[in-house]
Order: C-alpha cells, then sequence, then structure tokens
C-alpha cells in the first residue's frame, strides 16, 4: 500500500531576482522494518496529516530489504532506508545510480547471557554463541570484534548460526547459560519472555575499543542519483525533514514508540519504548556520514568484497549536502 499525493511545483527566485517555476514531485520512500525505519515515523505520520514541506508517498515498511533493490533500479521508490551493505551492493549493482545521503542507524547487536560467566569479549574463548545473521553484516562484525580481541572465529569460539530470531529465542530458553549476538529490539523482547537473560554489553562499545575511526553502521538512507540531480532542493529539505524526525525521536520516546508499533514495526508499544533508546537512531550526513561508513564497508570489503557487492563505492557514493 502506497500514501501518495499529487505532483506540485513551487516558486523560487534566481540570481538575478526572477521568478522562476521549480519542478516538484511526490518522493516515493521505502523503509526496512526494525530500526532502520525507527527514525522516519513522525516524518511519516507528519506527511499522512499534511504538516511537511514536500509531498510524499509512503510505502509500508517491508520486513526483507531486498525488496527495495529492483524498485531503486527501475525508479519506483526514490528514497530509501536500507541495510549499509545492501546500500553498496545497490550502487555497484546499478553503476552508481543510488547514493547515501545519512547513516540512520548504528550498531544494534547484543551480546547476551543467561547466565554471568562472560563480563568481555575475551571471556567467550571456548564458549558456544548462538547468532543470526549467517553471510550478512551481523557475521561480519562478530567476526571482526572477535579478532579485535585476539580471538579466531573459528578455532577460539563456536559460533551457531540460527536461521532467524525465533530458533535463537528457543536455544536461549531451553539452555542454561546460553550465549547469543542478537539485535535489538528482539533482545528486548527476549528479555521480557526469559528470566535471568542480561545484556553484557552492547556491541558498539566493543568496536569502539578496537576502531575509533569508524562504527558499526546498520541503516542508512539511499537516494536514486538521477532524483538527487533533478530536485536537489527536494532532496534538501527532505534531509532536514528527516534530521527533525529524528530529533524528535530522540527526545520523545513515548510517543515515537507509539508510533512505531503503529506501524507494526515492533507488536508492542512496550518493548518499542524499552528498545527505542538501545537502537542508535542518528542522522550523519556529510562528513560525519562517510567517516562512519566508509571505514564501516571496509572491514566488510576486507573480509569478503562480495559483503559490499564485490568492490568498494567511489566518491559519488556519498552524497554531499
Amino acid at each position: 500500500m502506497v500514501f501518495s499525493f499529487a505532483a506540485c511545483a513551487g516558486k523560487s527566485v534566481n540570481n538575478e531576482g526572477e521568478s522562476q517555476t521549480e519542478e516538484t514531485t511526490t518522493i516515493r520512500i521505502g523503509a526496512m522494518a526494525g530500526p532502520t525505519a525507527m527514525g522516519m515515523v513522525k516524518l511519516r505520520k507528519d506527511s499522512e496529516n499534511g504538516n511537511t514541506k514536500n509531498t510524499y508517498a509512503f510505502e509500508d515498511f517491508a520486513t526483507d530489504a531486498s525488496a527495495f533493490v529492483t524498485p531503486l533500479a527501475t525508479g519506483e521508490i526514490d528514497i530509501a532506508a536500507v541495510p549499509s551493505n545492501l546500500a553498496a551492493n545497490i550502487y555497484n549493482k546499478t553503476e552508481g545510480k543510488v547514493q547515501v545521503v545519512a547513516v540512520n542507524t548504528l550498531g544494534v547487536l547484543n551480546l547476551v547471557e543467561r547466565g554471568n560467566t562472560v563480563n568481555s569479549i575475551s571471556d567467550l574463548k571456548g564458549k558456544t554463541i548462538y547468532a543470526t545473521g549467517m553471510g550478512a553484516v551481523p557475521e561480519y562484525t562478530i567476526r571482526y570484534i572477535l579478532s579485535g580481541n585476539g580471538l579466531d572465529a573459528d578455532k577460539d569460539v563456536d559460533i551457531v548460526w540460527c536461521s532467524d530470531t525465533t530458533e535463537a529465542l528457543s536455544k536461549l530458553k531451553s539452555e542454561d547459560g546460553a550465549i547469543a549476538v542478537l539485535p535489538q529490539p528482539f533482545v528486548t523482547a527476549a528479555s521480557a519472555q526469559i528470566s535471568g537473560l542480561r545484556v553484557v554489553m552492547d556491541l558498539n562499545e566493543a568496536w569502539e575499543k578496537i576502531n575509533n575511526n569508524s562504527k558499526i553502521v546498520t541503516g542508512v538512507i539511499v537516494v536514486r542519483k538521477e532524483f538527487a540531480e533533478k530536485y536537489p532542493e527536494q532532496l534538501k529539505k527532505f534531509i532536514d525533514e528527516y534530521n527533525e524526525s529524528v530529533a524528535y525521536t530522540s527526545s520523545n520516546i513515548d510517543e515515537t514508540a507509539q508510533l512505531i508499533a503503529e506501524y507494526g514495526i515492533v507488536a508492542s508499544e512496550a518493548i518499542a519504548n524499552k528498545a527505542l533508546p538501545k537502537c542508535h537512531i542518528v542522522c550523519y550526513i556529510n562528513n560525519n556520514m562517510r567517516s562512519a561508513l566508509e571505514g564501516f564497508l571496509q572491514v566488510l570489503y576486507d573480509q569478503n568484497p562480495k559483503s559490499v557487492g564485490g568492490s568498494m563505492p567511489k566518491d559519488d557514493f556519498y552524497y554531499e549536502y
């Protein structure tokens, strides 16, 4: 389902003071359900209420990020909130037809234990770790952090890859002392169901101890390059309005949690309320965006070039606002 409105035009003034008609259009937006979409809920609600400078058409939040690959490539949507490495993959697949305009979500992985034997990454030596995301960002992140702490992911620990968070939850429920690396807001939901489950650490902390030149970047906002070139003023307004939406998210937890539940991103408003501060919703643009994202993609590339589409994105991948 798409909430859409008619295209429109506005007035601008050129350098000679002459009034010009500035072409505008409805901006079609997609986002993956989960933390990647959380910073967008206030903007979506404002759009539905007619309280935005731009006119937006929001697609229903998707559970599969790959759902945006073809629509971005073919021009069916203009802007999307997607996983960071998927953005690089789309860039390479389309030969540079998308650009990143913002980092919108930092790391959401937590190390959890149903017990009290692990208090640092080094304590994981000889342990079994349950995790999801084999062959994707979670795996590369876990391997990098283990390596940075002197542990070989294939020799020093036993990583058991679960097919999904439901399988991981069953492992945590059935095994005393179970250890896992899992994402928010799932960790918050699991903690409500499993007595004694504790968060050992936020993996952002572990990352920053071994790499202070980048951050774990879970999600980004991408735009079709053609759209960015044709509607630069509308794109700037979107970035401003998205930034305001993120600021609202950070300072109005209760109201945002209600919207997150309303849009089905998290089933429970109570879980959304507890998890939101732990999901690291941000809006990094320009140099802050590039420094955080480029270093993270380099870590992924060094482990497996296919993780970012075969090659590191070039300078034009990063949109300068």
